[in-house]
Order: structure tokens, then sequence, then C-alpha cells
């Protein structure tokens, strides 16, 4: 029983023992003291009884609140979680997305190493969303166009931009 449940019940004895003794102060001579002291115990058992279903109300409309409190509480955590989880899968595939990307352009890098007429370091690879981007400059448009298909060989590469000048040495 909480503090405030045990001092409703008090409050309520209290309020009960006064009708109970203020019954017993009336002057109704036609009763002898027995009859005045059975109808006070009477009036303050009904005083008591009345009190202990409105207490039994009470508890019953602040355990009702009590659950409906919980229950909203719950949804709402249950929202949370669900938007958290979202952002969650939301920033991993993002993540996930800037691995490729890195892969993407590495492998890229590492296929123009290979290729002996396109010198690597003057070549300049950025990726984002598959989407590459080949800038820098390029002794030919031959080599220009190994470049980007160079590019466009790599697993991944949805796209190619191919913004590489040519530059005659």
């Amino acid at each position: 029983m909480t503090v405030m449940t045990k001092r409703y019940v008090q409050i309520m004895a209290v309020t009960a023992l006064a009708f109970g003794l203020a019954a017993c102060g009336k002057n109704d001579d036609s009763q002898t003291a027995g009859q005045k002291l059975d109808s006070a115990i009477s009036q303050t058992k009904e005083a008591a009884d009345s009190a202990g279903k409105k207490l039994e109300e009470g508890a019953s409309q602040a355990g009702n609140a009590t659950t409906n409190a919980l229950d909203k509480a719950g949804d709402k955590i249950s929202s949370a979680a669900d938007s958290a989880g979202a952002k969650i899968e939301e920033g991993a595939a993002k993540a996930g997305q800037a691995l490729d990307d890195a892969g993407i352009t590495a492998a890229i890098k590492a296929e123009l190493i290979k290729a002996p007429e396109v010198s690597a370091l003057k070549v300049d690879v950025d990726t984002k969303g598959g989407v590459v981007t080949l800038s820098g400059t390029v002794p030919s448009e031959a080599v220009k166009n190994r470049a980007g298909d160079i590019a466009k060989g790599v697993k991944g590469v949805a796209s190619v931009n191919n913004n590489l000048a040519v530059q005659a040495n």
C-alpha cells in the first residue's frame, strides 16, 4: 500500500469516526445508551464501508490511468526504437557505399598503374555512389579513352565522367 493510499484510508477512518461520534451526540431520548452506541457503531461501519468502496474505485481508476500511461509510453518507445533502427540502417548503407566507393577508386587506380601508356600519378579518380570522375592531364586522346575504358571495366562502376584534359608534352 502506498503512502498516499494509507493517508487516504486514515482520513476516511477519522471522518467515519467523527460521523459516528456526531450521531452519538444527538438527543434521542427514546434510545438507551446501548442503542445509541449500537447506532453509532452501525453508522461508523457504513461510513467505513463507503470509504472502502471509494478507495477501491480510486485505486481502480489510478490503475487504469497508470495502464493507459504505460501503454502510451510503450508506443512512444516502440516508435523511437523503429526510428532509431531506420537511422542506423541508413547510416550503415551510407558507410557501406563509402567503402564501396573507396574500393572502386582503389581498383581503378591499381588498373591505371598497370597500364604503361597511362601515367596514374597524373590521373585523379573520385567515386561517389558508383559514379567515377576522372580528372587530370594525359598526353593524348587515345590515353584519355583508355583511362575511361579502364574505369568502366571495374566492378561496381555505374558510370564514368571522363574529365581528363589532353595536354601534349
